[in-house]
């Protein structure tokens, strides 16, 4: 049936909003009725409250029942920051980390971003998108319905447009929504070296305006940061893209606090992520401009580096958002549970932060709160119900998943 109803939820956890919640207030907010009901037709929407409420104003002999009894229904996690396409895995570097060898160690034998962009280049498109929808199922069974996906292992045209290309043909035959986020400005390829800046006019002159045209991105993203892209290259390549009709992210202040965070916030980007070093003065410029501060906790904790300071970006009035950072090298996981469990052990949140920050926040980062990331009205029936009677079973169950089924669209997608 094209109708779907679910009743007597011990807790439906609405997030209700059409834009991101900024600090502790309103993250803390989760809008739950007790004992909830949600109908949802064509794929949308259409009713929420308690279940008596909702069973007044239909007719359920229409709908095909879910009994949620003694379980918590939640909006879909929104994954706001993956590199999820990508070919060849990177298992002995991560071996190497394990024995000590610094980053510099890694690279001299061979291996980071440019590791990555050896195994994409020689990858077919048609291998890329295999992987990428083994992928997508898993992320999907985490309770995941809308999922960022970067280029960003191409650095030269060819390769960039095929990982575009393979995030769409994904977006086009999993449930699972994809968003495209060009990333060309990643690292700096070693025929580039000492030459950033010729790197950057090159994606501009020879790159953006491909992407730009085919609609092959919504998004375009610069790693910036210390020997890789300075503030002033990455200012010069996202005003072009934004002329371009592209909207703006940034990998920011992660290594050393360079200052990407306060660029972010000049101008006016939907999101910064990483932000482990970002200085008091730019999260506070951030939370002012309304830029979404991406925490990216799973990285930290792969790397055993310092977690971003997410309390300090709620108290300050930030809207955080969490996101697992899947990526081949410094964080090879899509575990939501992990997420979680890190964010409300190590940055400090609430749970019903870390919720909030998975959901409409979650959203918001992909500039589509007002279409996902809750339970309202209107919006798209991207829902989960947990085995649970309570969300707070999410952080509970430490780096375990609740998810028991997934409905995408108004269509049950995923069963445990």
């Amino acid at each position: 049936m094209d109708k779907i109803l679910i009743v007597n939820a011990s807790e439906l956890v609405t997030c209700s909003g059409f834009e991101a919640k900024c600090g502790k207030e309103a993250m803390n907010d989760l809008g739950i009725i007790q004992n909830g009901a949600i109908a949802m037709a064509d794929g949308i929407i259409t009713h929420v409250g308690t279940t008596e409420e909702v069973l007044s104003q239909i007719n359920e002999d229409e709908y095909a029942i879910i009994d949620a009894e003694n379980k918590a229904v939640l909006p879909g996690f929104v994954d706001s920051h993956t590199h999820f396409v990508f070919g060849g895995y990177r298992e002995d570097e991560y071996d190497w980390r394990l024995r000590g060898l610094s980053y510099v160690e890694i690279m001299e034998r061979g291996g980071g971003i440019i590791n990555s962009v050896r195994g994409t280049e020689e990858a077919s498109l048609e291998e890329l998108v295999e992987l990428g929808l083994k992928r997508l199922d898993s992320i999907l069974s985490f309770g995941v319905t809308t999922v960022e996906g970067k280029s960003g292992y191409g650095l030269y045209k060819e390769t960039e447009l095929k990982q575009l290309e393979a995030l769409q043909l994904c977006d086009e035959q999993h449930v699972v929504d994809v968003v495209k986020t060009f990333l060309g400005a990643h690292s700096v390829p070693k025929e580039y070296k000492g030459r950033s800046g010729e790197f950057i006019d090159y994606l501009i002159e020879e790159v953006l305006p491909i992407v730009a045209e085919e609609n092959l991105a919504e998004f375009c993203d610069i790693f910036c940061e210390d020997k890789v892209f300075s503030v002033e290259e990455s200012r010069k390549l996202l005003t072009e893209a934004k002329k371009m009709g592209l909207k703006l992210k940034l990998h920011a202040d992660e290594i050393v606090p360079l200052g990407g965070a306060g660029l972010a916030a000049e101008l006016h980007a939907t999101s910064a992520d990483h932000l482990l070093v970002a200085s008091d003065e730019d999260i506070l410029k951030m939370a002012e401009a309304k830029v979404v501060a991406t925490c990216l906790p799973c990285t930290a904790f792969s790397l055993k580096e310092p977690y971003a300071r997410a309390r300090f970006m709620v108290d300050s009035g930030c809207a955080v958002a969490v996101a697992s950072d899947f990526n081949p090298g410094s964080c090879h996981t899509e575990s939501i549970p992990l997420a979680i469990a890190l964010s409300t052990l190590y940055m400090g949140l609430t749970t019903e932060e870390t919720i909030t920050a998975l959901t409409i926040n979650g959203a918001a980062a992909l500039d589509r709160a007002d279409t996902i990331g809750s339970l309202d009205v209107g919006k798209k029936a991207d829902i989960v119900i947990h085995e649970f009677p309570s969300y707070k079973f999410l952080p509970y169950h430490i780096g375990v998943s609740t998810v028991e089924v997934v409905i995408k669209n108004g269509e049950v997608a995923f069963v445990k």
